[in-house]
């Protein structure tokens, strides 16, 4: 069974609202993602959404390390961050295979906006930050790297690349399923990432309206 897994720490932007449109997209579009698990620090009650309790402090992106815990799931596993909307077919997304959304600004680079694995793969990614937070979290603790921001997708690329982990990138794996939001054009899909300010609570059109489920009702499944 394929899981997604998603991050909420609390003291940000985002709160439960985020958490239920996300999952709502996901069954609508990506059916094949059997689990929906939340890693969070708060009381979560969300229809379909598994609470996971965070077991670090750690700030802000930096809670997303935990997602690479050993146990939560087995099989195909894809950290998908909560700003994601979907508004056409997306269950390539749960195929297996080591696979990543190349970082939009630094081409070569993993982004942790998409980040696909199986089981307990990369449990020693995990293992190796918790052991040594302070330490990775230090800027230039991956050496010299073109990110503006030393954040949790720094690390992760660090680590792969050390390892030789060489993550398909989703965008060549498969062209056409990406589309980053751009504010002057309305269609939009079938998965939208956001990159910079941009968010879906700010967006426009169909985009907005696939986030706060004003689309219509869902497509009826064929008989069997």
């Amino acid at each position: 069974m394929a899981t997604l897994i998603t991050v909420l720490k609390s003291g940000g932007r985002y709160d439960a609202t985020w958490v239920a449109r996300l999952a709502r997209g996901v069954r609508r579009h990506a059916p094949a993602f059997g689990r929906i698990l939340c890693l969070t620090d708060l009381p979560l009650a969300v229809a379909g959404v598994e609470r996971v309790p965070l077991r670090h402090d750690w700030p802000a992106w930096w809670a997303k390390m935990e997602a690479f815990r050993p146990g939560l799931a087995d099989g195909t596993v894809l950290l998908c961050d909560l700003d994601t909307v979907l508004t056409g077919p997306a269950d390539a997304l749960a195929e297996p295979g080591l696979a990543a959304m190349e970082d939009y600004f630094h081409k070569g680079r993993v982004s942790s906006a998409l980040l696909r694995w199986q089981g307990d793969d990369l449990s020693p990614l995990y293992a190796a930050f918790a052991a040594e937070p302070e330490r990775w979290m230090e800027p230039g603790s991956c050496g010299p790297v073109p990110n503006a921001v030393h954040g949790d997708q720094v690390v992760i690329n660090h680590w792969l690349a050390r390892r030789a982990l060489r993550p398909a990138f989703v965008q060549h794996r498969y062209p056409g399923l990406l589309d980053f939001y751009d504010p002057r054009r309305d269609a939009h899909g079938p998965v939208v990432i956001f990159i910079g300010e941009a968010k879906p609570d700010t967006a426009r059109g169909m985009v907005h309206a696939a986030w706060a489920g004003e689309e219509g009702p869902a497509p009826s499944l064929p008989d069997r």
